[in-house]
């Protein structure tokens, strides 16, 4: 049997199984009543795990949620075409295929041999985390003209050998290959 989480337990980056579907916490907040004999509430705001859906949900706080069979395995990017994107697990040596939902825009950040984690729910994959951060080679970006500044301060656009657009500092070049951040689309620094 699984172990069972209370509502109130509930934290920040958590997963937990509702109405038989993998969850991950994005925000919990804490309601305590100042009436005797009120409810302490607790608001979730989450994210489904197969179907990306986010939407905030109250719970009472000895509400119960069970522990998701989920499990995250280590798989390199192959390549995507029309039917999805397909992985090479590295534990098992499957090719998996994962659709463009279950993806979501992480292609962005993909490029052919690239290492991440797939999320598997019931042993079935549903989709994938990225890194914090993954290098990339600048493709295409304007020649820097004030100075070439190193402090940062100033940025110009810059295109990446996956087709994402980002700002970089005047000092990246084109043929550099940069560090970017996934979750904020950022440039995080040169390699």
């Amino acid at each position: 049997m699984a172990a069972l989480i209370d509502a109130i337990n509930v934290k920040r980056k958590m997963y937990f199984e509702f109405e038989n579907s993998p969850y991950y916490c994005l925000e919990s907040e804490i309601s305590t009543p100042t009436a005797r004999g009120g409810q302490t509430l607790v608001r979730l705001k989450m994210r489904n795990l197969i179907t990306r859906a986010v939407f905030d949900k109250t719970f009472k706080a000895q509400d119960k949620f069970k522990e998701p069979d989920l499990e995250l395995d280590e798989a390199s990017y192959l390549y995507s075409d029309a039917d999805g994107s397909y992985f090479l697990d590295q534990a098992s040596f499957e090719t998996l295929n994962l659709s463009g939902d279950m993806i979501g825009d992480a292609l962005d950040f993909l490029i052919e041999g690239a290492i991440l984690q797939i999320h598997k729910f019931n042993g079935n994959p549903i989709g994938i985390q990225l890194p914090q951060q993954v290098e990339l080679a600048v493709t295409y970006t304007e020649p820097g003209v004030r100075g070439d500044t190193a402090s940062g301060a100033v940025t110009k656009p810059a295109k990446l050998e996956t087709g994402l657009e980002i700002r970089v500092p005047f000092f990246v070049k084109q043929g550099e290959t940069i560090k970017v951040y996934t979750e904020t689309r950022e440039f995080a620094g040169r390699v």
